[in-house]
C-alpha cells in the first residue's frame, strides 16, 4: 500500500510558507490504519518494550494502538497544565520563543525501555524534550518512531544516538 496517497499537503498552513502534511486522509481508511499499524510495529522489531510514550496531539493517534500491539502501556506526554497528577516538565526551544511538555512523574519506572513514537519528526525539539522526560525518568529509549519525518528540517539530529525510524520520508 502506498501511504503518500493518504498524505495530503496543505499550503499556507499553520503559516505562510508552511507545507503541512495531513494525514486526515490516511485516519478516515480502515485498511491505511491496519497498514500503517503493523509498519509501525514492525519498525520496532525485536526490541521488548515496556511503555510507549505518545507527544500531545498528534502522538495520540497511533501511540496507544501501538502499544496495544505491543503488549506495552501508553504514557501521554501533554502541554501544561493538562495531566492531573504530580509531573515532570521540559522546556523546549521553538522557531520563536519556547514551549514546554509535562508527564506524570510516575509514568516512567527506573529501567523501563521505551518507545518514543509521534505521527511527524519535523525540527525534532518535541522528541528531544520527550527523550529527556523519558531519562529524567530513569527509563532507557529503545528507538524513537515516526509516521512522518521530514528530512529536511534535520530533526533526528537533535535525537544524538537515539535510534530513529520512520515510516515516510519527506
Amino acid at each position: 500500500m502506498d501511504l503518500k496517497t493518504f498524505i495530503r499537503d496543505i499550503d499556507d498552513f499553520p503559516r505562510q510558507g508552511v507545507v503541512f502534511k495531513d494525514i486526515t486522509p490516511l485516519l478516515a481508511n480502515a485498511k491505511a490504519i491496519q497498514y500503517t499499524l503493523d509498519k509501525l510495529a514492525e519498525m520496532v522489531g525485536v526490541h521488548g518494550v515496556d511503555k510507549v510514550v505518545g507527544m500531545e496531539s498528534r502522538g495520540f493517534f497511533f501511540g496507544p494502538l501501538l502499544a496495544q500491539r505491543l503488549n506495552a502501556g501508553f504514557v501521554p506526554v501533554r502541554k501544561p497544565n493538562k495531566l492531573p497528577s504530580e509531573k515532570i516538565s521540559q522546556t523546549y526551544d521553538l522557531e520563536y520563543g519556547t514551549d514546554t511538555l509535562d508527564m506524570h512523574s510516575d509514568a516512567i519506572l527506573a529501567g523501563e525501555k521505551v518507545l518514543v513514537h509521534d505521527d511527524v519528526l519535523a525540527t525534532g525539539g518535541t522528541a528531544r524534550a520527550t527523550c529527556n522526560l523519558v531519562e529524567r525518568l530513569g527509563g532507557e529509549i529503545v528507538q524513537c518512531n515516526f509516521l512522518i519525518e521530514l528530512d529536511f528540517l534535520k530533526g533526528r539530529d537533535k535525537l544524538g544516538g537515539t535510534p530513529v525510524k520512520a515510516l515516510l520520508n519527506y
